[in-house]
C-alpha cells in the first residue's frame, strides 16, 4: 500500500496487491433484462450496490469498527465508473461480485468491483479464465445523517478496510 494525496493535498491511501478482494454473490431478476435480452445496463450499479451492503455488513459490523454499521451512520456514492466487458443475459445463478477497496482517504474511500462468473457456473472456468460482464469503482463519502454533513474517518473505519485494500480497478482505459 502507498500513499498519494489528492488535489486538496488530503492523504490519500492505494493499494498495489490483490489480496483484500472480496467476493459477494448477487442474484439477477427477470425485470433486470431489457429488450435486448441481456442484464440492463444501469441494473449493474443496482447489482454493485447489493453486493457492496453485503460486504459493508461483513467489512464493519464484525469487522473491528465496533457496533455501528456504516451504512447505518450514513455513507453515500459520489461517482461511479463503469467499464462494460460483455453482455450478461438472464439466468438463475448468481453473479460473483469481487471487490477490494482501491483507496481510503480521510474522509471517503473508493471500492473497485469485477462482475464475473461463480465457481461452477457459465464455462465452469476458475480465476483469469472466467468472463469479465464488467469492471467498476464507486466513491464513497462519509456523511453523518444527524447532522446532514460530511464527516472524517474514525481510525476503526480505516482499519476495517485497511483489510480490503487492493489494486485501482483494471479499467481497459482510464480517463483520470
Amino acid at each position: 500500500m502507498s500513499e498519494t494525496t489528492d488535489a486538496i493535498g488530503t492523504p490519500q491511501e492505494v493499494g498495489d496487491a490483490k489480496s483484500g478482494r472480496y467476493a459477494a454473490h448477487v442474484s439477477l431478476r427477470w425485470s433486470d433484462m431489457d429488450a435486448y435480452a441481456h442484464i440492463n445496463n444501469v441494473q449493474f450499479l443496482r447489482l454493485l450496490e447489493d453486493a457492496r451492503v453485503i460486504a459493508f455488513r461483513d467489512w464493519f459490523d464484525g469487522g473491528g469498527a465496533g457496533d455501528k454499521s456504516l451504512l447505518d451512520e450514513g455513507v453515500l456514492v459520489s461517482r461511479h465508473e463503469i467499464e462494460y466487458r460483455r453482455p450478461l443475459g438472464f439466468r438463475h445463478a448468481p453473479v460473483e461480485i469481487q471487490m477490494w477497496v482501491s483507496r481510503v482517504g480521510g474522509a471517503g474511500f473508493d471500492v473497485a468491483y469485477i462482475v464475473t462468473d461463480p465457481d461452477g457456473v457459465g464455462d465452469d472456468l476458475a480465476g483469469a479464465d472466467r468472463p469479465v460482464y464488467a469492471v467498476a469503482e464507486t466513491e464513497l463519502a462519509l456523511y453523518d445523517f444527524a447532522s446532514a454533513s460530511p464527516r472524517r474517518m474514525r481510525p476503526e473505519e480505516r482499519a476495517s478496510l485497511r483489510a480490503h485494500v487492493g489494486e485501482p480497478a483494471p479499467f481497459r482505459r482510464r480517463r483520470r
